[in-house]
């Protein structure tokens, strides 16, 4: 197979630099990059996009080698159709290593057509490092090392009004935007950099929050031959996505002037406020990934798959969605029901193999975030616990005591966390198990003994079911005891 480059694909021509991407990561190559090459076809957007790595280890030599090129699959289901598409993504232009070539970085500040800053670097990747200098090549935060870019750009620009840039990261915390402009006037402050620039990044750069939404599997090493059956050259930097994509930004007409995203073809939403999207997705989707999970591995399953498609997990799963999560949605019931019924054939997708033990990590934090607002809004709404949710947080204790019917259970958490869960279930006793867990604010940001009435009895009542009858057979007697 022959190398892919551009001069291979006849792509030898250079696309003008409008954004600046901090991360090389499969997500962002999968998500935004797809985005701007789909709108340099079919809307004329000529953005060229230059790669930044945001850590010492990375992809960018990958990237260079192929002249930022590389293959998108995307396999999934709509409405029972199963639905594929691959593509040549070529909007990167070039990757920039700041750790080896920090003058090259610092250049980027001066390309006349950058618009845009566009960025994924994991949720602990907005963050302040007190650390940090100004004189370090490169500091070791992103928001450390956008600062420097950004003042870089004021200097050599005179703080020209024009020259501000747009800023959209992708990273998965509420208010990402609000969060990283906070961190960038912090560093501005630390390092004194005067009232001029602060003023230019405040009222002439825009910060916009963001939603992502898609499932990136990543380097289909699994399954190689069968992705690199149709191609005519060797990619070592291949990308396997679903088809299902959802991009909600908070903006106005002036960000859609500067980028047609609505000319992408794609469920792209530019909106006041992101927030009931965020908290549609964050309860659904996550929700019931991590409601599922626990439940499901205990029942003996292995994959998201797996779990939808079988006759009593899939069960389950819906129940948990429809019947307990929407009714504490603030939304259109149809739209929601439609965005639910799109996460099923998300989870049943038959060409992402999404094993349930490698989306365990963190349960804890994660059952506090996605599960427990609609466990507790449901209560305060109906006046009654939901059956399917308190029984799936009986499953997430229960997980946590990291043996099964002889086996080693995949619980991976911090140790102090562990360390508890194994502490609680000393006793022995169910009931003194599920005050401890239920009691620990430091878990749930409250007291759920006290403020869930109730809670308590059931938690250790589904816990006492789960250990003597199983999961599907423990999961009827709890339904059917009274609480």
């Amino acid at each position: 197979m022959k190398k892919l480059d551009r001069k291979s694909q006849g792509l030898e021509s250079q696309l003008p630099v409008k954004v600046v991407q901090f991360g090389e990561g499969n997500f962002l190559r999968a998500f935004v990059d797809y985005v701007i090459d789909k709108l340099n076809e079919e809307a004329g957007f000529e953005a060229g996009v230059v790669v930044v790595q945001p850590l010492q280890g990375g992809l960018i030599d990958m990237i260079n080698a192929q002249d930022g090129l590389y293959t998108l699959f995307m396999k999934g289901v709509q409405k029972g159709k199963e639905i594929q598409e691959d593509r040549l993504i070529s909007c990167i232009q070039k990757g920039i290593n700041p750790y080896t070539d920090y003058t090259q970085y610092l250049d980027l500040a001066k390309e006349e057509h950058l618009e845009f800053v566009i960025s994924n670097t994991t949720e602990a990747g907005i963050a302040f490092d007190e650390k940090d200098t100004p004189g370090m090549q490169p500091p070791a935060s992103f928001p450390a090392k956008l600062t420097v870019l950004l003042y870089e750009r004021f200097r050599y620009f005179d703080g020209d009004p024009a020259k501000g840039l747009t800023i959209i990261p992708c990273e998965l915390i509420n208010d990402n935007a609000g969060a990283l402009k906070a961190v960038i006037l912090q560093y501005v402050a630390l390092w004194k950099l005067g009232d001029a620039f602060k003023n230019w990044i405040e009222k002439h750069n825009s910060f916009h929050n963001t939603l992502v939404d898609r499932i990136v599997p990543g380097y289909p090493k699994d399954q190689l031959p069968e992705y690199e059956s149709g191609l005519s050259y060797k990619d070592n930097l291949i990308v396997s996505a679903e088809t299902f994509l959802l991009w909600v930004i908070e903006g106005d007409e002036s960000l859609t002037r500067k980028i047609p995203l609505h000319k992408a073809g794609l469920d792209i939403k530019i909106v006041d406020s992101i927030q009931p999207y965020r908290t549609r997705k964050v309860r659904i989707l996550n929700g019931a990934h991590t409601a599922m999970v626990p439940f499901s591995l205990l029942y003996g399953n292995d994959t998201v798959k797996e779990t939808v498609d079988g006759e009593f997990t899939g069960d389950f799963v819906k129940k948990i969605v429809f019947n307990e999560i929407i009714p504490t949605l603030d939304m259109n019931e149809e739209e929601l029901k439609e965005f639910a019924e799109q996460v099923m054939d998300r989870f049943r997708n038959p060409f992402i193999k999404h094993r349930l033990a490698s989306i365990a990590l963190n349960s804890i934090s994660k059952f506090k975030v996605r599960v427990l607002p609609s466990l507790t809004g449901y209560y305060n709404i109906k006046g009654k616990l939901p059956s399917h949710l308190v029984f799936a947080m009986a499953c997430l204790i229960r997980f946590y005591k990291k043996t099964w019917q002889g086996e080693e259970l995949p619980v991976q958490d911090s140790k102090d966390i562990v360390a508890f869960f194994e502490a609680a279930w000393a006793s022995g006793d169910y009931r003194e198990t599920a005050r401890k867990i239920l009691g620990n604010a430091g878990f749930w940001d409250e007291d759920l003994t006290k403020t869930v009435p109730g809670l308590e009895e059931a938690i250790a009542l589904a816990l006492e079911t789960i250990d003597k009858y199983g999961v599907e057979a423990g999961l009827k007697h709890f339904e059917q005891a009274p609480v």
